[in-house]
């Protein structure tokens, strides 16, 4: 039997607007802000929110106004969502550069700083889309990857006449969110920062006795605790809405086990032999001590220990999809001997760049990579040697990455634990030739830093490169689009880290920046532990092992996700406390939809209305949040005060002020998506997959 050719919606013949100066300029101001936006989500939750469906409504509603085509709408979105990678990229790996002292992020190491990591971001972003341009051709026919969001994503722009008022309510979301975050910068409202002591028995009087006779040896112990209420911020409660009450429920388990028993059995044991000189480095001030004895032990016993479980948990996430990585691999050597014997073609949706350009391309890249890798390590075979690793790792994850998304989507790509494989094999390579030191950790974390990006980017590339096959794009267009959307969002993507780390610096001195409980990055904490362990020697290994046991515990209970377990053990119990409310938000909805008995079609367009809403709160505050960290970072360099501006007479009442903040949002969450319900008789709209 004949193969059925596939037909495009929009015909190859057709001559229909399509890479416009409008459309570039929409698809780049979404790059930027959404990009922006994932940046500020990533580093303090750390995760990210996929782009595509937010970039989509938006580029439509805008591109309608101007009467733009159904192309012109498909080029936008493709150009819109890939900052969104490139943003993950980044705050998987830059931040580590500052965790172990690498760079100072400050005004004086700006500049290289600056032009390093622009270059590991646009040149890792370059390398993934010409990696996916090579590959794009037998992926994007290959029967055998449905491509769940790309369907998704095309169904969205068929449907689009409904663009506009899903903007409407995109938008409405946002300005919920900004005014919230806003209200909170000027200390309106006391949103994180909610903390509660707790006594772990009482101070040298509570001990334990190590056997049952009354002259047993006894351990003395008590202490004083820190217990956080929920951040009432709008985006760490609309991750949990988007991520639901199963995720988010796990998610704020490692919170409660860190915080819950970790940590209080540490105050109880060690707490009484640091208090004296806690106290004494605090003025005297009891509470505070006690603060500080508390924030110390969580932050070099117990991350540790939940960077153990993150590394199982990586690992595990590859081994479960072990069929998917096997097959992938399997496709992406089948996909290169395929591309490269076949014929070019003539027809516009099936143009690529030219596969000599691609190639050339490929070749600068790699010889660039040779000379940033030897600004690292100063080893000529070093830098060779790690540009080859992340070239074959590139590639290789590349492939993978486009055939998971292929297979389950661009939102459940493992891309840290794709980055952590590229960061051990590039840590080993240092080892075996010598490359020790501060010099061998900087060249591990610029392989894993290209790696990261462009394993991430060729995922949402080719993701985007379904939808225009679908829609009838010009695929040459669309990666052209994506090369110019990686350069401006690797120009401009290192500024939101530089101003948030030196915003949270200036305010909390000593405590603030990367690793922070305002800024965790736990994926950077991952890869900064693991590099700076396997060449630098320096790790709490005992603290990883037991982290690791843990992993291997949760694994054999049937912890649905060890990684997001451990992520919750890192990040505040503030952060993961709001993301389970957030959570229990999304389950009281699905409950309500089950309740009325809406149907099918019904619940799909509460889901969308649900993930919307969500979505325009976290980059409501998101923009807000990055607002406010610009005016205390340019005030705190102008020799202002490192504050954003207050208004006076709220401060006795800022914490009470969190209460109607989660009735406003619980309300905004359950009615608006609620409401957008329909009748029952109208057709089922496309599923919001993120």
């Amino acid at each position: 039997m004949a193969e059925l050719k596939h037909t495009p919606m929009v015909a190859a013949s057709s001559d229909m607007k399509e890479f416009t100066l409008r459309a570039l300029v929409i698809g780049l101001f979404m790059c930027v802000i959404l990009g922006a936006a994932n940046a500020y989500l990533g580093l303090k939750a750390g995760m990210t929110i996929a782009a595509t469906y937010p970039a989509a409504v938006i580029g439509m509603a805008v591109l309608r106004m101007m009467r733009g085509t159904l192309l012109e709408e498909n080029f936008a979105r493709t150009v819109g969502s890939i900052g969104e990678s490139v943003a993950a990229g980044a705050v998987f790996t830059i931040p580590a550069f500052v965790v172990l002292r690498i760079w100072n992020f400050t005004p004086q190491s700006m500049l290289p700083e600056y032009l390093t990591a622009a270059a590991l971001m646009i040149l890792g972003g370059v390398l993934g889309i010409l990696f996916v341009t090579i590959l794009r051709r037998v992926m994007v026919d290959d029967p055998g990857l449905p491509f769940p969001e790309s369907l998704a994503a095309s169904e969205i722009h068929k449907a689009g006449q409904r663009g506009a008022e899903a903007a409407i309510q995109l938008f409405k979301a946002m300005g919920v969110g900004a005014l919230i975050k806003l209200a909170d910068g000027c200390g309106v409202l006391q949103a994180t920062g909610l903390d509660f002591q707790v006594a772990v028995g009482k101070f040298r009087e509570s001990f334990v006795r190590l056997g049952l006779k009354a002259d047993a040896e006894k351990v003395a112990g008590g202490g004083i605790t820190t217990i956080s209420a929920p951040a009432a911020t709008p985006a760490y409660i609309g991750v949990g809405y988007i991520i639901g009450p199963e995720l988010g429920a796990l998610n704020f388990a490692g919170g409660l086990l860190a915080w819950g028993l970790f940590v209080p059995l540490l105050v109880f044991f060690v707490g009484p032999s640091l208090i004296e000189k806690y106290t004494a480095m605090n003025g005297g001030d009891q509470m505070a001590a006690w603060a500080a004895v508390t924030g110390h032990l969580y932050r070099f016993i117990v991350r540790p220990i939940a960077v153990g479980g993150m590394l199982v948990g990586a690992c595990f996430t590859l081994w479960k999809m072990r069929k998917n990585l096997i097959l992938g691999i399997k496709r992406g050597v089948a996909d290169v001997r395929k591309s490269a014997a076949q014929a070019t073609t003539t027809e516009r949706t099936e143009r690529d760049l030219p596969f000599k350009l691609v190639v050339l391309g490929i070749v600068i890249v790699f010889a660039l990579m040779i000379g940033l890798y030897f600004y690292f390590t100063q080893m000529f075979i070093g830098a060779i040697l790690a540009a080859i690793v992340m070239i074959v790792t590139g590639f290789f994850f590349a492939a993978v990455s486009g055939n998971l998304v292929g297979l389950i989507g661009s939102s459940n790509n493992p891309i840290s634990g794709l980055t952590l494989a590229a960061t051990v094999i590039a840590a080993l390579t240092m080892v075996i030739i010598g490359v020790k030191g501060i010099e061998g950790v900087a060249a591990v974390l610029g392989v894993a830093a290209v790696v990261c990006v462009s394993s991430a980017v060729a995922g949402e590339m080719l993701q985007d490169l379904k939808v225009g096959h679908i829609l009838g794009g010009t695929p040459a267009k669309m990666q052209v689009g994506d090369i110019l959307g990686v350069i401006i969002a690797g120009l401009v993507m290192f500024f939101p880290l530089y101003v948030l780390h030196n915003a949270d610096l200036a305010a909390h001195p000593g405590t603030g920046g990367f690793g922070s409980p305002n800024l965790s990055a736990p994926q950077a904490g991952l890869m900064a532990a693991l590099s700076q362990g396997i060449v630098g020697g320096e790790m709490a290994w005992p603290l990883v092992v037991v982290g690791i046991a843990l992993g291997i515990s949760l694994i054999l209970v049937r912890v649905k996700s060890p990684m997001l377990f451990s992520v919750g053990m890192y990040l505040p119990l503030e952060t993961t406390f709001a993301i389970f409310v957030g959570g229990l938000i999304r389950g009281l909805v699905d409950r309500r939809a089950t309740k009325r008995g809406l149907n099918a079609a019904q619940k799909a367009r509460v889901e969308n209305a649900g993930i919307l809403s969500a979505s325009g709160l976290i980059a409501g505050e998101a923009l807000v949040g990055l607002f406010i960290a610009a005016v205390v970072f340019i005030r705190d360099q102008t020799g202002g005060p490192p504050a954003f501006w207050t208004v006076p007479g709220f401060a006795s009442i800022a914490p009470w002020m969190a209460i109607p903040v989660f009735v406003i949002l619980a309300l905004y969450l359950i009615y608006v998506p609620l409401a957008k319900a329909g009748r029952p008789d109208e057709p089922a709209p496309p599923t919001a997959v993120m």
